[in-house]
């Protein structure tokens, strides 16, 4: 008997997002550390992003301190690392200018609620001595039927596709919304009429 869930996306048959999926290429590499609980919700989005690009990759855990993949990628020297988490402390993206020819730029990605990647980022120490990014305050989330804690809480999607297009505006990413979107519309489908007209 077949499993219910796509080996691609992760998710369930019905809800398989691959056919949205267009290949991209980015010469920033993301690295996604997925909390446990997110890796088969229906309306989870790290798979956009590891499935469109080629060098995205995901990791699935809460304490990355010791993870053998993790920290072997944050020992390459000729790399430059950063962690995408708001606070005291961080930097806005725009404020950073985009890797040169010979620079090579890594960014790490925490996918779960607010509430799981905060634990997350306490949990792994590795993470600590990175220099930490935020978005512009300004952008603001479509992830209409997610709760968030303010509107410029963006899904992991989104805050890879605004991320790649600051440092690389030359190239066109939308196919990652394009993407989300038809999985957030699969979603309303699914919900009673009168849910729906909530969203």
């Amino acid at each position: 008997m077949g499993s219910r869930y796509c080996i691609q996306c992760q998710k369930a048959h019905k809800a398989c997002l691959c056919s949205t999926v267009v290949p991209l290429s980015s010469v920033i590499e993301l690295i996604i550390l997925q909390h446990p609980t997110e890796v088969r919700k229906p309306t989870g989005t790290a798979s956009i992003l590891t499935l469109s690009l080629g060098s995205a990759i995901c990791m699935v855990g809460e304490n990355f301190t010791e993870h053998e993949g993790l920290n072997g990628l944050l020992s390459e020297t000729d790399v430059t690392h950063f962690v995408l988490f708001p606070g005291d402390g961080s930097t806005c993206v725009s404020e950073i200018l985009p890797p040169s020819p010979s620079q090579r730029y890594r960014v790490i990605l925490l996918d779960g609620t607010w509430k799981k990647a905060y634990k997350m980022w306490q949990l792994s120490t590795n993470l600590h001595d990175l220099p930490r990014l935020h978005l512009p305050e300004s952008l603001q989330s479509c992830y209409r039927i997610r709760k968030a804690p303010r509107d410029n809480c963006l899904s992991t999607v989104e805050a890879g596709y605004h991320l790649l297009s600051s440092w690389q505006p030359q190239q066109d990413f939308s196919p990652l919304l394009q993407s989300f979107e038809q999985m957030i519309q699969f979603q309303l489908a699914q919900m009673p009429p009168d849910v729906r007209q909530r969203y």
